[in-house]
């Protein structure tokens, strides 16, 4: 693959950011932020048509965040994409930053489509983008960002009726599939699954994909980018911490930030897990 060392390195810059910008502000979501770095790196640096020097371009791809609360991986690729400097990461969570714990369009950060941060949301969001650009012959495509957690919201599963009933084809739901939330894991918490049997009764193509392999990423994108008649759902499978051996699918680390000095030893840890790729 022509351009995987160059993905690989930058999923590493996305994970490394991650962790300083967390360790500085002494709070925010480490697990599923870092869970998440390879499928943005994808996203943001081979599949998604968007322009940091037009930031509203209006045949851009859209990218609806609707677990708003892993907001740091957006930044740390956003900053990488190059939408703003990447020294302004540290501002994390900080007062009258523009990178606050949620993403908020109203803060003038760029690449920011939604204010996002009430699981539940974002589907009924990317849904209604789709159908209007689909209605204006727009040729952009919408992306949405689920947890798996966050499919226990009844309000998912109405947009993902209304998405099929209008053939949004230019919809791609993305759920991140670490199997672990706040409380513990999703089977404890309140069972989903038959995930891929769900959302095809729902009336969605479904692709299964490694969500922590490059590779396997792109090309589950480029299984599902000619298909037509229907809305896209990738379940993505991850692991929560992805990166850092020690915390790997440790729920305890969904809403928690590291120590200055574990973050020495997270950065340490990952570090040698791209050494040994």
């Amino acid at each position: 693959m022509e351009n995987f060392s160059f993905l690989l390195q930058t999923s590493y810059k996305i994970r490394k950011s991650i962790i300083e910008m967390l360790a500085e502000a002494g709070s925010g979501h480490l697990g599923g932020s870092l869970g998440l770095a390879d499928i943005f790196t994808c996203l943001y640096f081979s599949e998604l048509k968007h322009n940091p020097n037009n930031p509203s371009w209006e045949e851009r791809d859209r990218l609806i965040l609707s677990i708003g609360h892993v907001a740091p991986v957006l930044y740390a690729t956003l900053a990488y994409a190059g939408y703003f400097d990447t020294k302004e990461l540290l501002s994390l969570r900080k007062i009258n930053s523009r990178l606050q714990g949620h993403p908020g369009k109203d803060k003038g950060l760029p690449g920011i489509e939604i204010s996002s941060g009430s699981l539940g949301q974002g589907l009924s969001i990317a849904t209604g983008l789709a159908l209007g650009l689909k209605s204006n012959q727009n040729p952009a495509r919408v992306f949405c960002i689920c947890g798996d957690g966050e499919l226990q919201e009844g309000s998912i599963w109405e947009a993902a009726m209304a998405a099929a009933h209008y053939k949004l084809d230019n919809l791609i739901c993305i759920v991140d599939r670490n199997g672990v939330q706040i409380d513990g894991t999703t089977s404890e918490v309140m069972e989903i699954e038959p995930l891929t049997l769900k959302w095809a009764a729902f009336g969605w193509y479904v692709s299964t994909t490694n969500g922590n392999n490059i590779a396997d990423i792109l090309n589950t994108f480029d299984e599902t980018r000619n298909i037509l008649s229907k809305p896209k759902v990738i379940i993505a499978s991850t692991s929560m911490g992805k990166g850092v051996k020690s915390i790997e699918n440790d729920y305890r680390w969904h809403g928690k930030a590291p120590s200055k000095e574990q973050a020495l030893q997270f950065l340490k840890e990952l570090e040698h897990g791209y050494l040994h790729y």
